[in-house]
């Protein structure tokens, strides 16, 4: 009897064993279910970088082309042109990003339609990527012996106004026009346009 006794007692003990191995097992895997579910709440915020995106698309929207914030009623100079045309130029500032802006309004005083074709100036590459628009514009540094082109990108556009189809008589555009900025030391160029007789800027910032 007592050897029926021990052999049974062996069974039950292998038993429970068995069932606290599978009991731990169980819970082994609920913990990696848990764990799983965790990290895919976790990683459902991956969906959140279309929130930044549309706030960085924000932000580009918001900007503005140069010389949108200029005070018309400020003549910093006026140039007078062909056929009843007048520039009048409000601004020519000093950016820290290494140019010069220069804004304006061109006005057509005449009677007639006048084109902006005829400011893109005569470089055959420039005026084929930038038609109708003031790409002629040069500053002349006269104490430095330079001459400064409008600025352009890595396509060949240039960083001024574009788009100058036409002017009807009494009507007026604005204008900008950003060139390198001569050294700190130069405060004064000399602004030159197609059709525009010659004006002194005075450089400020």
């Amino acid at each position: 009897m007592s050897v029926r006794c021990s052999t049974k007692s062996r069974r039950v003990v292998a038993a429970v064993s068995l069932a606290a191995a599978l009991a731990l097992a169980v819970t082994g895997c609920g913990t990696d279910d848990g764990g799983g579910k965790t990290n895919d709440a976790g990683s459902s915020p991956s969906s959140t970088p279309s929130k930044p995106s549309e706030e960085d698309k924000g932000s580009k929207q918001e900007d503005t082309a140069a010389g949108d914030n200029v005070d018309p009623n400020v003549k910093l100079a006026q140039a007078n042109g062909r056929d009843g045309l007048i520039l009048v130029v409000n601004e020519v500032k000093r950016d820290s990003g290494g140019f010069v802006t220069v804004s304006g309004v061109i006005k057509n005083d005449g009677d007639s339609i006048q084109s902006g074709a005829q400011w893109s100036g005569n470089e055959s590459t420039i005026v084929a990527k930038n038609p109708n628009s003031v790409a002629g514009a040069t500053l002349v540094d006269k104490v430095g012996k330079k001459r400064y082109y409008i600025l352009r990108d890595t396509d060949g556009r240039c960083l001024c106004t574009t788009g100058l189809t036409a002017i009807p008589a009494g009507k007026s555009v604005s204008v900008f026009m950003q060139f390198p900025a001569p050294p700190a030391t130069t405060s004064e160029v000399d602004f030159t346009l197609p059709t525009f007789a010659a004006a002194s800027l005075k450089i400020s910032g």
